[in-house]
């Protein structure tokens, strides 16, 4: 079996690891616009090789884990180049717009859209995790699109991996993850630079900084080239999600102007049946 990866980063890399463990006699193929990452991605075990999308057409299965703006650019040509029995999944943050683009190539019955929910703030072939994808979520949008034989392949390998799997629309799917992934990086990210525009002292954040701010800014250290076409793509969904926490925030504010802390404490404790919501659910980074 021949298992073509394009964009040996955090997630192609972690998929890799998987495949080395779950299929050792499958070989392995790189596809990355960075030499670097490839060489890399070579040196620790990752991959077997370093290929070019001229050699698609020797794959059994690819997947394709780049920006999604990439995704979106690259995903026809690729499924022009494979062969009629290939799989081909993706593991894009966004769903519409990359399921839209191919909705009427010939091949697409060739390709599976995913979203696995897990992840690092870190990337680059280094920051690959031996099973990253175990107990974590994948959804999957628009199965009824692929071929049968091919959703079974993929759901053979996605269950080796551990992963639990949802389906849902790919309109859904954008829409939802606005608010429990892209919101979040957003929160982050401002939080990171509000704290480093006010303390031009960065000794003084750091010797500061307890947990909770490390954790809360811990999405600051993604990658913009990833995360910015995500916004893009999802704007509006990212939009009205950002209004309302706006929202969210101006009325807090409000509440400690107006010396209303009896409604502070009752706006916390209301939010604290967050735990009992989330109870019994792995963790995910995203």
């Amino acid at each position: 079996m021949n298992v073509f990866i394009v964009g040996i980063g955090l997630i192609g890399g972690s998929f890799a690891k998987d495949i080395a463990r779950l299929y050792p006699k499958a070989t392995r193929y790189g596809i990355d616009k960075n030499k670097d990452h490839l060489d890399e991605a070579k040196g620790l075990g990752l991959i077997h090789h370093q290929a070019t999308y001229e050699e698609l057409s020797k794959a059994h299965i690819v997947l394709i884990a780049i920006p999604v703006d990439a995704l979106v650019a690259d995903l026809p040509k690729i499924l022009d180049l494979i062969q009629d029995d290939c799989l081909v999944i993706d593991a894009g943050s966004t769903k519409a717009l990359v399921c839209k683009t191919v909705e009427n190539h010939p091949k697409r019955r060739n390709y599976l859209a995913c979203h696995p929910i897990a992840g690092t703030e870190f990337s680059g072939p280094s920051a690959a995790i031996d099973g990253l994808f175990d107990h974590k979520t994948n959804i999957i949008c628009e199965v009824e699109k692929t071929a049968f034989k091919l959703q079974e392949t993929a759901l053979e390998l996605f269950q080796n991996m551990g992963m639990r799997i949802r389906y849902m629309n790919a309109e859904a799917h954008d829409k939802h993850i606005a608010y429990v992934s892209h919101l979040s990086h957003i929160s982050s990210f401002m939080l990171g630079k509000t704290v480093i525009e006010k303390e031009k002292n960065e000794r003084d954040i750091f010797d500061m900084a307890g947990s909770g701010f490390e954790s809360t800014v811990r999405l600051a250290k993604s990658s913009p080239a990833m995360w910015t076409p995500i916004f893009e793509q999802n704007k509006d969904n990212v939009i009205e999600t950002l209004e309302e926490y706006i929202q969210n925030l101006e009325a807090f504010k409000k509440l400690i102007q107006d010396d209303d802390f009896k409604s502070v404490y009752n706006e916390m404790n209301n939010t604290n049946r967050i735990k009992e919501i989330l109870k019994g659910i792995p963790l995910t980074k995203s």
